[in-house]
């Protein structure tokens, strides 16, 4: 099952520079930067506009933020099967501990404890290796008498070292540590699966594996084992459907009473039919100011991009913002008909593209603390093509990133000229947004597969294949006139700071979340390198002056990158983008194989180090997540709801300690 939606994290000006320009007024004085640890700093985001909306409104968001929060201890046991286990060892000894809070071990436990709630478990949230303990084992076993098999699980760094692992010639499954798989091999999890699709409909295939994990019994029998509220985690979907049936009875319309009743009947029933007959309701049902998704979505934590996490987020309109999101929805066939991927490769009819600007009023799961700010959805192929599918770009995140950005040090210490900080000052965050707007909108929506591909012919490149060709669609069309003149960009040049960025991010700053010595594994991160890396390699020499397209130049010993012709990188951004629609609709494994370990995996170690000094000189956090508002719901004698209020004042710890509280049941 190849996934459509992105996580795109921090937009390129938001990592290089402060965004000016592109933003919603907010509530003066709102406070968005809150408590930085380890490598992450958290934020808070305001969901202004909330106390606008009716009460029928507000209550329908109030319980589906129930639903959304109940799903979290399943993304917890997906991520690997010891991580609920470990979260509550070390949650008791935190509440617990009479001893010294201010010694070195405590301390260090503290960190490692926040990392594990930011994550979901024991390993990194993005790069997806495991935490390295800096409190002594000898320590942690005396306080908690911590099982031998978990203490070595925490602290052999030999043990379950990454989460998803995607080294080349490697066993993928074997060497993960996320628990979609049980004693099955990558060959033998492949060879079930082609089995099932060979067996399935053809024309209209169900997204096979997504909702299960694949077991092996001690006699070799190969089965799945169906994530329903009768099934694997049971306990915790049947709270998640309890509270979608209240929000049933407050849905803005009949179809939005359909939509959650089927999203209901499936996580009852667990059929991959009624999956597609509830992504069929939802994706047709635009009309409600209020929207969610809620359910099994991403399939980045698994190698082979079949199982999907778990994740949810409850958001309403921005209506104002969403005018700039609709003009591209509205005019979807003419970029598709006018891209430079072959005619045999593009959609003859695009059907119903919805986009909009939204505001997030809560975040689970997959989504949270670390979120997208962008979204598109479906991911079924046929879904998409016959009944069109949802695009949304998540305006209250995009504005708390950009506020926690303001004066971060990036744009003086890696743009190469005045001039190109002065375009980003200017045009960065209007073009940033526009960039996520055309990747989720329209990039994700384009082309179409050769009748006869499978849909997961890429395997473990699929991901990154896919968030390339998003990304290389929107890159292409910034530099369009046809912007302008929909009156989404101001003039012709403002294309050329988000152009900046992209490759800044690519080819220099994005690797400030990468090791020293090791490799790009992340595929959002690939994608970014791959795009970067072959625009570079293969504009030596072409620009209009003779000169290289993009140049890596020195500067008293540093780094930067410098684009000497904007039209030939378009033009490179087009070439490209038309090999990798081949590719994805002809599902060409060994080219996508190739593009990739080419150009999106590997790190010059000096240029490595460089950018990992330089950034730690800035001391910024790399990564950022946000703490959920708190939604209190006032009720009557006879218990119906009467308003819904919400506040901003509670801490990271004290909201980590309140979800594993109050909505944790023991499967």
């Amino acid at each position: 099952m190849k996934k459509f939606i992105k996580a795109l994290l921090l937009p390129p000006a938001m990592m290089i520079a402060s965004c000016t320009g592109n933003v919603q007024p907010q509530e003066e004085g709102f406070n968005y930067i809150d408590e930085r640890f380890a490598d992450i700093q958290m934020l808070r985001y305001n969901v202004d506009g909330f106390d606008s909306l009716t009460l029928k409104q507000k209550t329908l968001i109030y319980h589906l933020q129930e639903a959304a929060l109940w799903g979290r201890d399943i993304l917890f046991d997906q991520n690997g099967r010891y991580n609920l286990e470990i979260r509550r060892i070390m949650e008791k000894l935190y509440m617990e501990y009479d001893g010294d809070r201010t010694s070195e071990d405590f301390k260090a436990f503290e960190v490692y404890l926040k990392r594990l709630w930011f994550s979901s478990g024991i390993h990194h949230h993005y790069g997806s290796e495991k935490f390295i303990p800096e409190f002594s084992r000898e320590w942690f076993v005396a306080q908690t008498a911590c099982p031998e098999e978990i203490a070595e699980v925490i602290f052999n760094p030999e043990v379950m070292p990454k989460r998803v692992n995607q080294a080349q010639g490697e066993d993928l499954i074997l060497t993960s540590a996320c628990n979609y798989y049980q004693g099955v091999t990558q060959a033998e999890a492949e060879a079930f699966y082609a089995r099932v699709k060979a067996e399935g409909d053809q024309l209209r295939p169900v997204m096979h594996g997504m909702n299960s994990t694949l077991v092996k019994d001690s006699d070799g029998t190969i089965y799945e084992e169906r994530w329903t509220t009768k099934g694997k985690y049971g306990k915790s979907l049947s709270k998640v459907v309890e509270n979608l049936k209240l929000a049933k009875a407050y849905a803005e319309d009949e179809k939005q009473q359909e939509v959650i009743g089927k999203l209901i009947e499936y996580y009852e029933t667990g059929d991959l039919h009624t999956f597609d007959e509830y992504t069929i309701a939802w994706v047709e049902n635009t009309a409600p100011m209020v929207d969610f998704v809620n359910g099994f979505t991403e399939s980045y934590g698994d190698p082979l991009g079949m199982k999907a996490s778990w994740e949810s987020i409850v958001n309403f309109k921005d209506t104002e913002a969403t005018k700039r999101t609709e003009k591209l929805s509205a005019n979807a066939q003419w970029f598709e008909d006018n891209s430079p991927v072959a005619a045999e490769f593009k959609k003859e009819n695009v059907k119903g593209i919805t986009a909009k600007v939204i505001k997030a009023a809560i975040l689970g799961g997959d989504l949270y603390p670390s979120t997208a700010i962008g979204i598109n959805l479906p991911n079924s192929n046929w879904v998409r093509a016959e009944h069109g599918s949802k695009s949304v770009t998540i305006a209250n995140l995009t504005h708390a990133y950009a506020e926690s950005s303001n004066g971060n040090g990036m744009l003086d210490e890696f743009v190469y000229s005045q001039a190109e900080a002065d375009l980003i000052r200017q045009y960065g965050g209007v073009t940033d947004d526009l960039h996520t707007d055309l990747h989720e909108c329209l990039g994700h929506g384009s082309g179409k597969l050769l009748p006869g591909v499978d849909s997961e012919a890429l395997k473990a490149y699929g991901s990154t294949i896919e968030e390339a060709r998003a990304d290389l669609f929107a890159l292409y069309y910034l530099a369009d006139p046809k912007l302008v003149e929909l009156g989404l960009l101001p003039n012709n040049e403002a294309y050329k700071a988000n152009y900046i960025g992209q490759m800044q991010n690519g080819l220099l700053t994005q690797i400030v979340r990468v090791k020293l010595g090791e490799e790009i594994e992340e595929a959002h991160m690939r994608n970014r390198a791959l795009i970067a890396y072959w625009a570079y390699a293969n504009g030596k020499g072409k620009a209009e002056n003779g000169k290289d397209v993009i140049e890596m130049v020195k500067r008293e010993g540093k780094t930067y990158i410098c684009i000497n012709d904007y039209a030939a990188l378009r033009n490179l951004f087009g070439q490209l983008l038309a090999e990798i629609q081949r590719i994805k609709s002809t599902g060409d494994f060994d080219a996508a194989r190739n593009l990739v370990e080419t150009y999106g995996v590997k790190i010059d170690y000096n240029l490595h180090k460089e950018i990992l000094d330089r950034y730690a000189a800035l001391d910024i956090a790399p990564y950022k997540g946000f703490i959920n508002p708190v939604y209190t719901a006032t009720k009557d004698e006879a218990g119906n709801i009467t308003g819904v209020s919400i506040s901003y004042t509670e801490g990271y710890a004290e909201q980590m300690l309140r979800y594993s509280k109050d909505y944790s049941v023991e499967e």
